[in-house]
């Protein structure tokens, strides 16, 4: 008998229980209906904004429909984008430094030729670039690149061995690169 009380208290135990959690799930639904509902109508249409021309904008304007034609055929003309990226560079350069110090040219010159793709017209790149073809045999490379070093720094803290460096270039004998002057 007394198993039996038991087994009615829990049972009104459970029951009691279960009864509070479908009630709070059906609000829950509800709420939920309420937002799809309410997801489903758009406030945009309260704020609109505004596109019409000006009036008498044609008038006072009378090429501009010209204008963004030309505006939309040059966007359309564009084939490639460059990546730029400085952080990118800066790290090829610390890199190539580490293969210079190693005497691995070419390994180097790659990254220095990557530095370049990341940020063009870097002066630290060109010049270490340049040493680099100098450092492998390729002298006209060598000129060309402390040229452009000279170029985008002409007093920077390497400008004195770009000199240098081209001097000793030229005095061997080497034909300068008369593409880049």
């Amino acid at each position: 008998m007394r198993y039996r009380f038991a087994i009615i208290g829990i049972s009104a135990t459970a029951l009691s229980l279960a009864i509070p959690v479908r009630a709070q799930n059906e609000p829950q639904q509800d709420q939920s209906e309420s937002r799809a509902k309410a997801a489903e109508m758009s406030s945009s249409k309260d704020t609109r904004i505004d596109l019409s021309p000006p009036a008498n904008d044609q008038k006072n304007h009378p090429m501009s429909g010209a204008a963004v034609s030309d505006a939309e055929d040059a966007a359309s003309d564009v084939q490639e984008l460059h990546p730029w990226d400085p952080h990118k560079a800066a790290k090829d350069i610390e890199v190539g430094d580490f293969y210079f110090k190693k005497k691995n040219y070419r390994a180097a010159l790659e990254r220095y030729k990557e530095a370049l793709v990341y940020k063009p017209n870097d002066a630290l790149a060109e010049f270490h670039l340049a040493e680099c073809f100098d450092k492998t045999g390729n002298s006209n490379e060598a000129i060309t690149h402390y040229q452009e070093y000279l170029k985008i720094l002409p007093h920077g803290p390497y400008a004195a061995d770009a000199e240098k460096a081209l001097q000793k270039l030229k005095a061997s004998g080497v034909k300068q690169n008369t593409a880049v002057n």
